[in-house]
């Protein structure tokens, strides 16, 4: 009877098992990376080290305050591949699985809207939603993770056994969206080698697309007349931020000793594109944030704040959130009386809710870089945002400083991470679930704006 109770308790207020769920995965990766087999030196790791590792490994982040190869032992690595795994896989299909929870609490209209948006799916497609959904990361994972091992084992001259591993572990961060690296300086050995920079990016393109769009492209790709407008909006979003990122990042470091400056055209066009991409919330990086211009630090800034596609295992405040909220001002601007994406009109409701996940990821930066610039006193501001978006927004990028941060800092960033991770999809389903209808309307009015 308790089990029953507690399944319809869930099933009514779904919202708030996932963050439960998290909370309790967070948890069993702390206590397992505190063992001493799960630290490549003696004795066990620090409780901070530990559950900053777990959040950022569950979260699907990528930060770290310790080297990952040195810190952690093998099955310290282990630990964190599978945290990674379970984070990604777990946010892409409750979000999805979500979406589908709120269509069935919703009117008969709005219902067909949604399950429209989400590939035609119902809750009778779980199974499914799963299965093809385990699928596609098997694939994607299997694909990047043989590529890399082979390159690896031919040019870089590691033993099979050794070659394969890492194979593994990249590509599984990579997919994810995470940003653990067992390689000094994340890709920076590699800046030039495209063998090994193009798998991890194009691993994290594929995630941060998201289940919803994945489905949708299998059914449709050969007819974008067919699209939804959650495809039109993330694939159009996506190639966009890409290319803006790729030109932004290669046009501000051409000519910097520091990073772009020393390379040869080839190497400068892989090295601009994949950190172009990485703000979508890959976590990688093949030039060192550190020794970037300012204008580079704002372009990925604002790229991170951004991240990747719904259901998907990037961060952000979302492509479908940022574009739709362009395609408002649009409207606005021309004094249009509805806003229109691919000759569908867009709710009124969707819109707030849009308004409303990308105001409050903008009170959340704000707070968090206030907090981080009290707790540091000494930290710059640029760099002080860069690392809150980069936790809020699940990237995993750092200039450097997160390791010699306070334990207020860590913390922050830890709270950061979690929060991140799971509020934009929380919020969304909440306000999906608090729709009301009144009976009346009060007297209008216009008070004066700008």
């Amino acid at each position: 009877m308790r089990a029953r109770g507690l399944t319809a308790s869930v099933l009514r207020y779904p919202v708030r098992a996932v963050p439960l769920a998290f909370l309790g995965a967070i948890a069993v990766v702390t206590a397992l990376l505190m063992l001493p087999a799960a630290r490549a030196g003696p004795g066990s790791a620090s409780f901070l080290p530990a559950l900053f590792t777990a959040t950022s490994a569950v979260c699907v982040t990528g930060l770290n305050v310790t080297d990952t190869l040195e810190y952690w032992s093998t099955f310290g690595h282990v630990l964190i591949t599978v945290a990674t795994q379970i984070g990604g896989y777990g946010i892409m299909t409750v979000a999805l699985l979500l979406a589908l929870l709120v269509s069935q609490r919703l009117g008969l209209r709005n219902r067909l809207l949604l399950q429209t948006e989400s590939g035609g799916l119902s809750l009778g497609d779980v199974r499914w939603v799963l299965l093809r959904g385990a699928l596609i990361v098997l694939v994607c994972e299997s694909t990047i993770a043989v590529i890399l091992a082979a390159r690896l084992w031919l040019e870089y001259a590691y033993p099979p056994g050794r070659a394969l591993w890492y194979g593994v572990f990249h590509a599984v961060q990579a997919f994810n969206n995470c940003g653990f690296a067992l390689f000094d300086g994340s890709l920076t050995r590699f800046v030039g080698d495209a063998w090994i920079c193009l798998p991890i990016t194009f691993g994290v393109i594929a995630g941060s697309i998201g289940f919803p769009v994945l489905f949708d492209l299998r059914r449709w790709w050969r007819q974008p007349a067919h699209w939804s407008v959650q495809t039109r909006l993330t694939i159009g979003g996506s190639i966009t931020l890409l290319v803006v990122g790729f030109l932004a990042i290669l046009a501000a470091e051409w000519a910097n000793p520091h990073t772009l400056g020393p390379f040869d055209v080839p190497t400068k066009l892989l090295a601009a594109f994949v950190q172009g991409t990485m703000p979508r919330s890959g976590g990688f990086n093949s030039v060192e944030y550190g020794q970037m211009r300012d204008e580079s630090i704002a372009i990925t800034i604002g790229l991170m704040f951004v991240g990747g596609g719904s259901a998907s295992t990037a961060g952000g405040i979302k492509v479908t959130t940022f574009f739709l909220l362009a395609f408002v001002l649009w409207a606005e601007i021309r004094g249009e009386p509805d806003v229109v994406v691919g000759r569908r009109r867009i709710a009124t409701a969707t819109q707030r809710q849009a308004m409303t996940i990308a105001l409050l990821g903008v009170a959340m930066v704000a707070v968090g870089t206030l907090l981080m610039m009290a707790f540091t006193r000494g930290l710059r501001f640029h760099w002080a945002m860069f690392e809150v978006v980069s936790a809020f927004s699940t990237t995993g990028l750092t200039g450097g400083v997160t390791g010699a941060l306070p334990t207020e800092g860590q913390v922050l960033l830890i709270v950061l991470m979690y929060v991140g991770r799971l509020g934009t999809i929380i919020a969304a389903s909440a306000l999906a679930l608090n729709t009301r209808h009144r009976l009346y309307q009060y007297p209008e009015e216009r008070p004066i704006v700008g």
